[in-house]
């Protein structure tokens, strides 16, 4: 099984679509960076993954099946990094680590291209995010324990902002960049993309933490109520418009790293 993995993984129309795939992903993140910015000046009211679709729907029905069906090749490349890809870090522990990234990133991008084929079909837009996370944050809070139990919750999402974030500070994830295929400028726009997305799941990670300290599941939320708790604070737009440029940058770096990954 093992075998048949590795040979898929590295398949050329696996790499290729997977590639193309990662593309698409790096445009979520700069449509969700151009929202953030105008939630940031007052003009919009969706800064998430929903709002990014909905921009995209406006090109036609066509835009959504594109991006859906090269979000899915993308997570399927993800999945096969994610059980046998990594091979060329050395350290067991950070091969692990990295793999259990790629698996994260998979789930990402099949919940996005469940939206934007949900939208392409006219079989109801993309479940709002925020929402969704109230109500799972409210079915916890009713178990016994729930309030540690969305504790926990919340000190996991602050690891894998700091881990997300500490990419960004140690450039570590040029470990997975191909040199001779990096442009020169993917090294300071990675830093900063990385930087700008630990910061934003840190927020996230903050509002899960309060909801499970007042055991109030309203102060939950996910990446649009992030940003706009971002806004809501003094020097809100600046706040806000400093995260917005980290997310583009990442979505920039996406553009580079799906030609330069490692294969």
């Amino acid at each position: 099984m093992a075998t048949v993995a590795h040979e898929a993984r590295r398949h050329p129309v696996v790499q290729t679509l997977g590639r193309a795939g990662m593309v698409l992903y790096g445009v979520v993140h700069v449509l969700v960076a151009w929202l953030a910015i105008q939630v940031a000046f007052g003009d919009s009211e969706q800064a998430d993954s929903k709002g990014a679709l909905g921009d995209i729907a406006a090109a036609g029905a066509w835009s959504l099946w594109l991006l859906g069906i090269g979000l899915a090749f993308f997570a399927l490349w993800q999945v096969l990094q994610a059980c046998v890809g990594f091979n060329y870090i050395p350290k067991k522990r950070k091969r692990i680590a990295k793999r259990v990234g790629a698996g994260a990133r998979a789930i990402t991008a099949t919940g996005i291209a469940f939206g934007a084929f949900k939208l392409a079909t006219g079989s109801g837009g993309p479940s709002d995010q925020n929402q969704q996370q109230k109500e799972l944050t409210a079915q916890l809070l009713a178990l016994p324990g729930g309030q540690f139990i969305v504790g926990a919750v919340a000190i996991g999402i602050l690891v894998i902002a700091v881990i997300i974030a500490r990419k960004g500070v140690k450039l570590s994830f040029e470990e997975d960049l191909d040199k001779s295929r990096s442009p020169k400028w993917i090294q300071p726009v990675g830093r900063i993309g990385w930087l700008g997305k630990g910061i934003a799941y840190g927020v996230i990670g903050v509002l899960v933490g309060l909801a499970a300290i007042n055991a109030d599941p309203e102060q939950s939320g996910g990446m649009d109520k992030a940003l706009k708790t971002l806004a809501a604070q003094p020097y809100g737009m600046f706040l806000l418009s400093a995260v917005a440029i980290g997310i583009a940058a990442f979505g920039v770096y996406c553009f580079a790293a799906a030609r330069a990954l490692k294969e």
